[in-house]
């Protein structure tokens, strides 16, 4: 043909309206076998797309599995990818990343374009709640696991970490160092995971009659809003200072620590102590390697595509039911420079 085909050639091929052709390709369950078939057979004829994309539709799913995440430019997201992507390859899939860059709109987004895809399910980092969404998704034959993320068991599967845990070990760590006067930098608190911490933290500090906590407002979680932080703390007087700085993430943490540095005003740990969280592999390298909370991300990623076989075999069989699984870990205390006179052992 000297032209690609278009929907309404292979309408007019198989001798069917449009509408049932879209219908094929986007909710296959609303049309017969037998109208199914002689649309699938006019799109491989025609060419309308390639030969194992029709294949896929005749299965129902691909061997592709989609992967939504807050940030993919955070390392911690980069590790997760990863181990997803390794225990795929070893079932013999393939994941298709999406970044939401914490944009429910943009999340939204691909959601759509992975049911396009026909993909055999989907793990996502809400950015908010997704609920409705994802019920429609499981309608529609595509299970989703939850990722970084704890979800109500008698709806989905999740992997997740007890952040409100990694919060209070955090918090009590600085504590525990003599710190009383502590801040807490974590971006919005409509992330859930940044709002797990917190209560985390605070229930660490309301252990301590003398402490308080301040929550210092941040322009994001990157290390460019990290050091817009540390250079409004320079600019405190001696007084004002907190002696004790715990950030939601280790980028937010690396980028206070920058501006502390470089401006050469404020030491660390002398005069602020400092602890992140995801012990990205920058941490250990920093000018003063960055105390932090460990998350176990190759078990997060492996767990989510294990989780997520569960839920595609429940699916296929007649007989069985979705027995959904919260899997939650418990993160790690890496004690370093930023928080001890000294380095200590991880």
């Amino acid at each position: 043909m000297s032209r690609s085909a278009s929907i309404k050639d292979v309408a007019n091929h198989a001798r069917v309206a449009v509408g049932t052709v879209s219908n094929v390709l986007n909710y296959p369950d609303r049309v017969s076998q037998r109208t199914k078939d002689r649309v699938l057979q006019a799109i491989d004829e025609l060419g309308f797309v390639r030969n194992d994309a029709a294949r896929q539709l005749r299965a129902g799913h691909s061997r592709t599995i989609g992967l939504i995440v807050l940030d993919v430019g955070n390392p911690f997201f980069t590790s997760v990818v990863r181990a997803a992507e390794d225990a795929a390859a070893l079932q013999g899939s393939a994941v298709l990343l999406g970044d939401s860059g914490h944009d429910a709109s943009r999340e939204s987004n691909y959601i759509d374009l992975f049911q396009e895809q026909r993909v055999q399910g989907l793990l996502i980092s809400p950015v908010g709640d997704v609920t409705e969404r994802l019920d429609q998704l499981r309608e529609r034959g595509v299970p989703t696991v939850l990722v970084d993320r704890l979800a109500d068991e008698s709806r989905y599967s999740s992997v997740s970490v007890d952040d409100d845990a990694g919060g209070y070990l955090a918090a009590r760590h600085l504590l525990d160092t003599g710190r009383r006067r502590l801040a807490f930098v974590g971006g919005p608190t409509s992330i859930r995971q940044v709002a797990d911490r917190l209560q985390g933290a605070q229930r660490a500090v309301a252990e301590v009659p003398d402490a308080s906590l301040e929550v210092l407002d941040s322009a994001g979680q990157t290390v460019l809003a990290g050091r817009g932080v540390g250079d409004r703390l320079v600019r405190r007087s001696a007084g004002e200072l907190p002696d004790g700085v715990f950030c939601a993430n280790d980028l937010l943490a690396l980028g206070v620590m920058q501006s502390l540095t470089m401006l050469h005003t404020l030491r660390i740990p002398e005069d602020i102590a400092l602890i992140g969280y995801d012990d990205i592999d920058f941490a250990v390298s920093a000018v003063v390697p960055l105390s932090s909370i460990r998350q176990p991300t190759e078990a997060l990623g492996r767990t989510a595509i294990e989780l997520l076989a569960e839920e595609v075999d429940a699916m296929g069989s007649a007989s069985s039911r979705p027995h959904h699984r919260a899997v939650i870990f418990t993160p790690q205390l890496v004690v370093r420079q930023s928080t001890a006179g000294a380095a200590t052992p991880d």
